[in-house]
């Protein structure tokens, strides 16, 4: 039933809990573990109300109101797009591979830091969905190993990639072939920006996930399961959204802080479907 009426993916295993006593009168409290084989750090762990008569299911849910959404995730150290000193912050969790990540970055963004001139800054995070992207890990560390070093390498390694996803996968979708570009790429990107290449190429070579994993788990507990997802001073939308619903967004952010949003002209077209869930 739990995988019938949520939709929930062949490949994921489902563990259920005991039933414990729950504070809702008339039904008990089961634990439903979703996980993927072999990756133990991809698994989510949901509550669901069970009557006592066992024949009711139902989903509990709970949201902590008590924290802001954005002050949990981890932002700081980030390439920073747009004006630093800006009150309003929108933070992107971003798939290299992603076509519709590509899509915002190439023209929602530019147009919506050119429409705010100064009155927003953007902070891109990695959420790579290696189950349907499989050189997005890959490239999101060579992005992290360039910003290390220059947010401007970063954003110019990013801004390609997002430009030039399928000359990446290639093809014969050789993901050998994929990872060896995405290094050739970060290279040259390092010898334009004149990066310490001894320490680009260490970086490279380790392939260290360890920052964006941590990025995922941060997203996995802000309710983050697709690409692009992003979030305007903790307001959340995921999908692709047409620039003038998501400067609604941003707009309502402004006056929030007491700034006057610039003015905006033209009606807001429907909404565009995000990346499949992980």
């Amino acid at each position: 039933m739990i995988r019938a009426e949520l939709n929930v993916p062949p490949q994921y295993e489902i563990a259920i809990g005991p039933r414990e006593k729950s504070d809702v009168n008339g039904f008990d409290t089961i634990a439903v573990t979703f996980s993927l084989p072999n990756e133990s750090q991809r698994k989510q762990t949901v509550e669901f109300l069970l009557s006592k008569d066992s024949n009711t299911l139902a989903r509990l849910s709970k949201w902590n109101i008590g924290t802001d959404p954005v002050s949990m995730l981890p932002t700081d150290g980030r390439p920073v797009r747009g004006n630093p000193e800006a009150k309003v912050t929108i933070v992107n969790f971003d798939d290299l591979e992603c076509p519709f990540c590509a899509a915002m970055n190439a023209e929602f963004f530019p147009a919506t830091v050119d429409h705010y001139k100064g009155l927003v800054k953007f902070v891109y995070l990695d959420y790579p969905l290696v189950e349907i992207h499989p050189w997005a890990m890959h490239a999101a560390v060579n992005a992290n190993c360039l910003a290390a070093q220059n947010p401007a390498a970063y954003w110019n390694y990013v801004d390609y990639l997002h430009t030039h996803g399928q000359d990446v996968t290639g093809p014969d979708r050789d993901l050998a072939k994929s990872a060896a570009m995405l290094d050739k790429l970060a290279n040259q990107e390092g010898g334009r920006d004149q990066l310490d290449a001894a320490k680009l190429d260490a970086c490279l070579a380790k392939q260290d996930d360890t920052k964006i994993m941590a990025e995922m788990r941060a997203a996995d507990k802000a309710g983050v399961n697709a690409t692009p997802t992003f979030f305007v001073s903790g307001e959340r939308w995921a999908g692709q959204l047409d620039e003038r619903q998501l400067w609604t967004m941003i707009d309502r952010a402004l006056t929030e802080q007491g700034i006057t949003p610039p003015p905006s002209e033209g009606p807001a077209p429907h909404a565009q479907p995000a990346t499949p869930p992980k």
